[in-house]
């Protein structure tokens, strides 16, 4: 192989035309490099789009210099982004995670230039997209030009992430350390109860999903006595590694991937970097794959673990938006909650606090004016709070509302059941 031709940032950004759309690397992937590079430049620029998915590092989108010059398009919104998603400069697609690769493919946002961060390539000339094969695989297939940040501290990762060199039209090479992401010492008490109340439905055997937080973190810290447990997970963090090393999840049981844990992107600390790194146990996949609800389904006792912002008495989840205000995203929890409904032994569960840090009941009679339903009222099953368990699978309006005011908070409690009452026209005791 050729030794590889690296450039400068400011050379291979020349590549940038005014009007053209880029594609922004996500989660700890995120080029910084590239886009601060690219972000200096917004006086050559004008109307150039920019979409990606959640967003880490040292990067802000929203200076007003930068507003004729880019327009952000996010395809989920995270911290870094909620602020332009929500303004004049910035937008949301709406869309289920599994699905953004055909938005490249079918020329629905077409990617003009792709801004991505890699391993140093091999012996054999590949690197790898590292922490976020998820919807890079597709967006650095479509893309008409890719340039690449490359970074001897990215992890070389397993799975459907590695890229010739020859598909690269542009690299840069830059050493940086990747952004860090660690929930393990947010823990409290309503935590650790949701998190004891949720592995109790965890079976022997089951394949896990599981986003990052607090709440997942703990989950994971109650599996310590369980046997033969998989991973499965659009969403890879540290809390699973103990679980690894200890046996407890081998993934024998699963019928895809067996033996080998499944995600599509990573986000934790470096020893989670370092984990994965040439790891072949662990497989990290483009999302359309990881995603799909009939690859998941075919897995035993898929346990899938998401979290809301708010749910309705009837069971209708809210969580990607704070009534008009877009919080996060659509992202993959569909894929998952449906996924794991059709899985042999399955159980999808939304975890959530039964309030807010101000007290504000997380349980509610209506969705705020404006809100997101995420998980409609027909596909959710399992609820959890700090105050129980309750399945809505099969139940009536009624039933479901006297089902989620038995798990909401104490101090509620009275005003759930007014508002009970008001709709119904009955009492709770009334409902069978």
């Amino acid at each position: 192989m050729n030794s590889p031709i690296y450039i400068s940032e400011d050379h291979a950004l020349e590549a940038v035309k005014s009007g053209n759309r880029v594609f922004i690397h996500g989660g700890a992937a995120t080029p910084v490099c590239l886009v601060k590079a690219l972000q200096k430049k917004h006086h050559q620029l004008k109307n150039v789009e920019l979409v990606s998915i959640t967003t880490l590092g040292d990067v802000n989108f929203d200076s007003p210099e930068l507003a004729d010059s880019f327009y952000f398009n996010s395809l989920f919104v995270s911290a870094a982004t909620r602020k332009i998603a929500n303004s004049e400069n910035g937008d949301y697609v709406p869309i289920f995670l599994s699905q953004i690769p055909q938005l490249f493919r079918k020329n629905i946002l077409p990617i003009d230039v792709a801004l991505i961060q890699v391993s140093p390539p091999d012996a054999h000339g590949y690197c790898s997209l590292g922490t976020s094969v998820d919807i890079a695989r597709a967006a650095v297939e479509n893309a008409k030009h890719v340039i690449a940040q490359v970074n001897p501290l990215m992890p070389r990762t397993h799975g459907d992430g590695f890229i010739h060199i020859s598909k690269l039209n542009a690299m840069v090479w830059y050493n940086a350390i990747l952004p860090e992401v660690d929930y393990s010492n947010l823990s409290n008490d309503v935590v650790s109860k949701i998190g004891s109340n949720v592995a109790s439905l965890v079976e022997d055997g089951a394949t896990l999903q599981m986003g990052i937080g607090a709440i997942p973190d703990q989950v994971l810290k109650n599996l310590v006595n369980h046997k033969n447990l998989g991973v499965h997970t659009e969403m890879f963090s540290d809390g699973i590694i103990p679980l690894i090393e200890s046996g407890v999840i081998n993934n024998s049981k699963k019928k895809l991937n067996i033996g080998r844990s499944v995600t599509s992107f990573l986000t934790g600390t470096r020893k989670l970097y370092d984990f994965v790194n040439d790891n072949p146990s662990i497989r990290t996949m483009a999302i359309d794959y990881v995603n799909d609800t009939s690859i998941i389904r075919q897995n035993p006792k898929v346990t899938a673990i998401n979290s809301a912002i708010e749910i309705d008495l009837t069971g209708q989840v809210c969580s990607d938006s704070i009534g008009t205000y877009q919080f996060s995203g659509i992202g993959g929890q569909m894929d998952f909650i449906h996924g794991a409904s059709l899985s042999e032994g399955g159980k999808p569960i939304i975890a959530i606090p039964s309030q807010t840090n101000k007290g504000i009941s997380r349980i509610v009679p209506f969705l705020k004016e404006g809100a997101g339903v995420v998980t409609t009222r027909g596909h959710v099953h399992w609820v959890v709070t700090e105050y129980g368990i309750v399945n809505l699978f099969g139940k009536s309006l009624k039933q479901r509302a006297k089902e989620l005011i038995s798990i909401a908070h104490p101090n509620h409690r009275e005003m759930l059941e007014a508002s009970f009452l008001k709709r119904f026209g009955t009492s709770l005791i009334s409902v069978i």
